[in-house]
């Protein structure tokens, strides 16, 4: 089996250590190299074109977003892992956009950094708890409560759905997450939850609307007004 070559940019010496001494410790894990600013960092995804690249975004002479772009475009079998202070919205939403598939808070998390490199190779996606909370935060606006009857709009009151077909608020934000493409692995990891608990709510959410697949519950629940679109 061939190690995860894992290519390590990141200023802080201290953490630089810890980086690479949880890499080599790892059994399937090797260091691809080593860079401290953004032109090392091209110049190592460009030579040894590593399976992981675990990047900083605050680099001494540049954005860490720079590296993250370069490795999307020109090694598309790779990952890519921040690892980083800044847990602002800014950052984050621009790292996602430009193709970090994990996120990580400098915090205990840095200790498992091995455990994280697998999850992330695994097709998981790693991120700090803070940061799932911000981006649910972020998509609140389109978590939409099943009305009550009182709260029913006026076009509705002649047929109210029934209180068995109200789906819950948690029901609801894994439909919507759903709708937007996450699968059902990466939702749980947003909303805190197990896997299990997430299917829980799928199968609820499918008997109580009384369909047969994700399509299906998302353009009833849209129809209900329940999901934005």
């Amino acid at each position: 089996m061939s190690l995860i070559s894992v290519a390590i940019v990141e200023d802080d010496d201290h953490f630089r250590s810890v980086f690479v001494e949880a890499v080599e410790g790892a059994p399937d894990m090797r260091v691809a190299g080593v860079a401290v600013d953004v032109p090392g960092g091209l110049h190592l995804l460009d030579t040894v074109k590593p399976d992981v690249l675990l990047v900083d975004l605050g680099l001494p002479d540049g954005s860490g977003l720079t590296l993250i772009r370069h490795a999307v475009a020109h090694l598309p079998g790779s990952d890519v892992l921040v690892v980083t202070i800044f847990g602002d919205e800014q950052h984050v939403v621009s790292s996602i956009a430009a193709g970090a598939t994990g996120y990580l808070l400098k915090d205990s998390q840095t200790t498992d950094i091995a455990h994280q490199i697998r999850t992330l190779r695994a097709g998981g996606s790693p991120i700090s708890p803070v940061i799932a909370r911000q981006l649910l935060s972020r998509m609140a606006p389109t978590f939409q409560a099943p009305p009550t009857a009182a709260q029913a709009p006026p076009e509705r009151t002649a047929a109210p759905v029934s209180q068995d077909l109200q789906l819950s608020v948690q029901e609801c934000k894994v439909l919507s997450l759903s709708s937007k493409g996450y699968a059902y692995e990466e939702i749980a990891q947003l909303m805190g939850l197990s896997s299990n608990t997430v299917m829980t709510y799928v199968k609820r959410s499918y008997r109580k609307l009384q369909v047969h697949s994700k399509t299906e519950a998302v353009y009833e629940a849209k129809r209900l007004g329940w999901v934005d679109d």
